[in-house]
Order: structure tokens, then C-alpha cells, then sequence
């Protein structure tokens, strides 16, 4: 597994000097863990409860989201109380990557009963990562993810083009949902970090044994994988067969880890991103931001 990578400070109750000071990813996770969480408020726009808190455990105090089994919404697709564990083992795929892009997450008791809890990322969502540019084709540095239409203001519509960035972080981001199967990729769910770094929340319906992929993140379907994205899967393909595979065993069904491995293989089988499968719902969310 690769070295971890240091979170920046997030939402950090003041150090020394007025100023936060950065956690690890070890004591975020214990942070997470062993804290003691406060509600402050509700996510209102989430389907599912979704509770914004603050969290403190040992003089160290960060904001966090709490989403406790008991709020999760019943799908027809997913298995009922199933939807936290999605989420914390999207986050042990995301540190088997290396990636670091689920924010660290756990799963423990808190209010009403057990969730996720997961560290809070400070940033607007989808914020210079998904545009909608009024143009025949994308401006530089921007892939097209499909024709819109908006409003002109004289109670009309004109075409545009919906648009994400093209960046290194961001394609990491489109291979992961790959690997996922991630059916919910919307750009509100896409946090800009620092140094052009990109956090990927929300994965509570991932990890299905079904094609449920549904992304913004089209940009690079049917381009061939990145050299070191490949030698990430290649890792990834071996390490399921050892300790990460028993890890998510406690949150995901074996053949629900029969189809990961599947997925992770087929990629580097391929050596391509995926396409939309032809005649299957949707490829992409709704709401699309």
C-alpha cells in the first residue's frame, strides 16, 4: 500500500497562534474514531440524513458529516442499511489507490445510532471543475460531457455545451468511479483542494455487482489509461486478494468483491476508460450539478 498522504487543515479549531494545524491521516481517522460529535446542523438538499457536526477527541476539533444508518432512504436497487458501509469502503479503495480522494471516513456509533462519519472538505462544490460555456466546442483545458440548453432571458433556450476540466486529479476521479462503479458522480459531489487536488464525496450507492456507472466524468471515454493509472490498477488487482479484500469483506458482499476485482481487471485488460453502455439508463446523474 502506498505512503499516506498528510490532509490539509479543514474546518480546524484554532492551534497555536490562531493558526490550524494539519492532521495525518492516522489521526484523522482516530480523530473520527474516538471523537466526540456534536450536531450543528442538516445537509437539507441530501436525500438521506445527512448532518453536518463538529467533532473533538484530545484537544483537536474539526467539522465533519455524520450520515446515521437509521436516515438512510430504502432503494430498490441497493440493499437496505448498506449505504454507510458503501462509503467507508470506497474510502479503503480510495487509500489502496493512493489517491487520497475520499476524505478519511469510519464507521461508529454516534447520534441515532451507527453511521459514517466522515472529515469535512472547505471548498464550493464542483467549483472551477464543471462549467457550462456557451460554445460550439470546449475552450482549452475543458472536455465536453454533453449539449445543454440554457436559459436566454427573453423566455427562450440557446445550446451550450457542459463542460469538466482536464486535469490529471480530475481523470484519477474518472478512473476511481470506474473502479466503484460509482451511479451518482455528480459535480456537486467534486471538491476542489489544494495544489489543483480533487475530493470526491458522496459514494453511498457504489460497489453494486450491476453496471450502475453514472458519471459527469465522460471527458476521456474510450482514451487510453494513463501509464500510472494502470500500474495503480495492477497494484489494486493484487491487493484485493490479500488484506483489502478481507477489509471490505466486513461491508460488502463476496460477490460484490467478485465484481471490484472484475472491474479493476477489466481496466487493465482494456487499458482504456470506459464508454456508455448502449441502450442502459442514463449515463449520466440527475441533477447533473
Amino acid at each position: 500500500m502506498p505512503p499516506r498522504e498528510r490532509i490539509p487543515p479543514l474546518s480546524a479549531a484554532p492551534g497555536p497562534a490562531g493558526r490550524e494545524t494539519a492532521l495525518d491521516t492516522d489521526a484523522a481517522e482516530e480523530l473520527l474514531s474516538r471523537g466526540e460529535i456534536t450536531v450543528e446542523g442538516r445537509l437539507t438538499d441530501a436525500s438521506n440524513a445527512t448532518l453536518y457536526c463538529r467533532i473533538e477527541f484530545d484537544g483537536v476539533a474539526r467539522a465533519c458529516v455524520w450520515k446515521p444508518v437509521a436516515g438512510e432512504r430504502p432503494l430498490w436497487d441497493f440493499p437496505d442499511g448498506t449505504l454507510a458501509g458503501r462509503e467507508v469502503a470506497t474510502y479503503a479503495l480510495s487509500e489502496a489507490t493512493g489517491w487520497g480522494i475520499v476524505p478519511p471516513t469510519v464507521l461508529r456509533e454516534g447520534p441515532y445510532g451507527t453511521g459514517m462519519c466522515q472529515l469535512w472538505i472547505d471548498g464550493e462544490p464542483g467549483g472551477g471543475l464543471v462549467d457550462v460555456q456557451e460554445a460550439s466546442a470546449p475552450e482549452p483545458g475543458w472536455l465536453p460531457i454533453a449539449q445543454v440548453a440554457v436559459d436566454d432571458g427573453e423566455g427562450g433556450h440557446r445550446p451550450a455545451l457542459l463542460v469538466h476540466r482536464d486535469s490529471e486529479p480530475l481523470r484519477r476521479v474518472a478512473v476511481f468511479d470506474a473502479v466503484v462503479n460509482n451511479a451518482d458522480r455528480k459535480g456537486g459531489h467534486l471538491l476542489p483542494g489544494a495544489d489543483g487536488h480533487v475530493y470526491g464525496i458522496d459514494h453511498g450507492i457504489c460497489l453494486h455487482t450491476d453496471d450502475k456507472l453514472r458519471t459527469l466524468l465522460w471527458g476521456w471515454a474510450g482514451e487510453g489509461l494513463p501509464d500510472d493509472a494502470l500500474e495503480t490498477l495492477r497494484r489494486l488487482s493484487t491487493d484485493l486478494g490479500k488484506d483489502l479484500g478481507a477489509a471490505l469483506a466486513a461491508h460488502l458482499t463476496a460477490d460484490e468483491i467478485a465484481a471490484l476485482g472484475a472491474r479493476v481487471d477489466a481496466l487493465v485488460r482494456t487499458r482504456t476508460h470506459p464508454v456508455p453502455t448502449p441502450g442502459r439508463r442514463p449515463a449520466v446523474p440527475w441533477p447533473l450539478i
